[in-house]
């Protein structure tokens, strides 16, 4: 027992001593800067700078403190200890430049000068720790290349020449100091006093070079890396590069050097994003929109200052005139640009399964290759892909297959709801993030190009579902049709025949030995040839009323209106001479129904009867004056059997009508020789 308890203890010290350490620098850089700022409010207006401090104040204040805070999650990460080790080199850094100040206003010049090298010390470990190492080594701790060593040494050596350069400078001549007195330095070399100016300019190009190699190797990982790495590049990413522009910026418009310091102190913050949770910050959504807006600015502004020079040129003298054409050019680039930008950075981002307009191509292929059902897997299949989420589904409204799914959505699913030509056909549903989680901006771009090829999908599945329905509904009329035919051939109209074969046998059996036998037996069979007549009748006109080819379909109505109680009214606009045979079976019956309910519910004293013959459809009215359909109305068997005369052939059959203003069946039928294009918007009622 005793040896297992001294094996933790010994596993725990160096643990321990990491995080004391950790605190040490964490504490010690923010204390230290607090006391460079106290000294720096102390100093004597003569002896105050004009500027106190510098982006190195703003490393030293964060750095530690986050760096600390990720040796305690990950006590071996290598970054963490840089942020640590530059912070508090920049601390010490502002601190001995504060002292130097104040030595040199209590009048210990020769202290002063001394202090110069800690200062300048300080601020080359600070600038080459985190500046250059640490983005170079982020976020893996190693670098992207072994070429890139070049770029690491290039930055050493910069930062070392002008540090050497700081320490061993002949102090500038009394005239034009802007201090009481100069502060001397002990270590000068008065040899190098010609070539100062040119190693400063030499070393802070190779300086300003250096960092944004240091930028550019995290966006070359980040352009190479997989989807996972990505995200956890963006965000050192974006804090270095506004670091470096504020910065190069501040160089030359003093006003952004604040907006510099500022962004300093963000970059441990994204560090700590990158290595902790880079899962769960948008930081792709923040590169996007600011690649995407900066972008449109800086093109925007070109053109219009472009267009309202040129403009200027062109009209001399007319100032409103330019303006007003260098705004309308300008905002013309506006949305185009925007676009050609967003789908940019998106492949910068996420590659082929980030650009929507790619994805929806595979959707396009993916949906020629297949039937429906199979084209709606496809669906799935690249929104999963794209979203980057453990699942994605379709569900399909009366459609077959109802429900399809890839992954798993979960419980807590986002419902996209999927609508074709303003008609709700389903619903998309959208699982939890997985290991690539895109931004919500990333989600709803892809969603908006993406759900109107599911709705599509969505909608030939449900048609698909509906056509087989139909098909097996017609079969199973057709078969049910075919057995009455059956039954009434065989039980009705077959025993009569057999009977009155029978009854033949019998009468020529009795023609000789007794004539009026035989006369009796033929009468009988003269009465059973009439009920024969009848029944083949009544199966004939099941199939097909007699009246539409004896009368044709006008003539038939009429005789139906003039048959009705009240006698309807019949108006005929076009011409119905060639209508197809189906369509004229079911304004046939419709009407014969409507005419039946007006003569037993209606309680009507007119009633009217329109048939309208348009190119792409036929429409039926039948309106009377009676008392209306009751508040509280249930379609009955007959209103039903009208609508579904109607939905056989494509149309609609609509029923209404106000208690006591009279009711009204309107109905509309395609005709199937005029073209589709013609038929779309027409079938909706007046």
């Amino acid at each position: 027992m005793a040896g297992g308890f001294a094996e933790v203890a010994d596993d725990e010290k160096p643990a321990r001593g990491v995080r004391v350490a950790a605190v040490t620098m964490a504490v010690a850089s923010p204390v230290l800067t607090v006391v460079a700022l106290l000294i720096w409010a102390g100093l004597p207006d003569a002896w105050t700078p004009e500027r106190t401090v510098s982006p190195q104040t703003a490393a030293a204040l964060t750095f530690p403190a986050v760096g600390a805070f990720l040796i305690f999650h990950r006590p071996r990460l290598n970054l963490a200890w840089l942020m640590c080790a530059g912070g508090l080199a920049a601390a010490i850094s502002d601190l001995a430049q504060a002292m130097m100040f104040r030595a040199a206003s209590e009048g210990d010049l020769l202290l002063a000068g001394y202090l110069r090298l800690p200062g300048q010390l300080g601020w080359a470990v600070c600038g080459v720790t985190l500046t250059m190492v640490l983005p170079l080594y982020s976020p893996d701790g190693r670098l992207p290349a072994p070429r890139w060593r070049l770029a690491l040494a290039l930055g050493v050596a910069s930062i070392t020449a002008d540090f050497l350069r700081a320490v061993f400078r002949v102090p500038p001549p009394p005239e034009g100091y802007p201090y009481p007195q100069v502060i001397p330095n002990p270590l000068q070399i008065p040899a190098l006093a010609p070539y100062t100016e040119t190693v400063s300019a030499i070393a802070w190009t190779g300086i300003y070079v250096s960092m944004a190699l240091s930028a550019l190797s995290l966006a070359m990982r980040l352009r190479h890396a997989d989807s996972v790495t990505r995200r956890q590049i963006g965000w050192p990413l974006l804090a270095f590069s506004g670091y470096i522009v504020f910065l190069v910026v501040a160089a030359f418009v003093p006003g952004f050097t604040w907006i510099a310091f500022g962004w300093a102190a963000l970059i441990p913050v994204a560090m700590a994003f990158s290595v902790m949770r880079y899962r769960l910050y948008g930081i792709d959504t923040v590169i996007s929109r600011a690649f995407v807006a900066a972008g449109v600015v800086a093109v925007v502004s070109a053109v219009y200052f472009g267009a309202g020079a040129l403009s200027g040129l062109l009209v001399s003298g007319y100032g409103q005139v330019a303006g007003i054409a260098a705004a309308l050019f300008a905002g013309a680039f506006f949305q185009p640009l925007r676009g050609a930008l967003q789908r940019a950075v998106d492949r910068l981002l996420y590659g082929a399964v980030g650009d929507p307009g790619v994805l929806a191509g595979r959707l396009t292929q993916a949906v020629l290759r297949g039937d429906p059902a199979k084209a709606l897997t496809s669906v799935v299949s690249v929104l999963r892909d794209g979203l980057a989420v453990e699942g994605v589904a379709v569900e399909v409204a009366d459609g077959e297959p109802r429900y399809v799914e890839n992954g798993r959505v979960g419980p807590d699913a986002r419902e996209v709801p999927l609508v074709w030509h303003g008609e709700r056909v389903g619903r998309l549903l959208v699982g939890p993030p997985g290991a690539r989680r895109f931004p919500a901006a990333h989600n709803e771009r892809v969603l908006a190009t993406l759900t109107p090829y599911a709705a599509d999908v969505a909608h030939a599945v449900r048609m698909a579902a509906d056509l087989q329905r139909s098909r097996e509904r017609i079969l199973t009329t057709r078969e049910e049709e075919r057995r009455r035919l059956r039954r009434d051939l065989h039980d009705g109209l077959g025993q009569t025949l057999s009977s009155m074969a029978m009854t033949i046998n019998m009468a020529r059996l009795s023609l000789k030995n007794s004539p009026e036998a035989a006369d009796e037996l033929l009468r009988e069979l003269h009465t059973g040839m009439g009920a024969v007549t009848g029944d083949i009748r009544e199966l004939v006109y099941g199939l097909r009323p007699p009246a539409l080819d004896d009368l044709g379909l006008v003539r038939a109505i009429r005789d139906l209106a003039g048959q009705s109680s009240p006698p309807a009214e019949v108006e005929v606009q076009g011409d119905l001479g060639e209508l197809p045979a189906a369509v004229e079976v079911a304004v046939y019956r419709i009407v014969q129904e409507a005419l039946t309910n007006v003569r037993r519910h209606a309680q009507a004293s007119t009633c009217r009867i329109v048939l309208q013959r348009e190119r792409p459809v036929l429409r039926v009215l039948i309106a009377d004056d009676g008392k209306g359909l009751p508040e509280k109305h249930r379609a009955g068997v007959g209103l039903g059997s009208m609508r579904e005369r109607a939905a056989e052939l494509g149309g609609i059959c609509v029923v209404g009508g106000e208690p006591g203003a009279g009711t009204r069946v309107e109905v509309m039928l395609p005709l199937l020789t005029a073209p589709p294009d013609e038929l779309e918007g027409v079938l909706s009622p007046s």
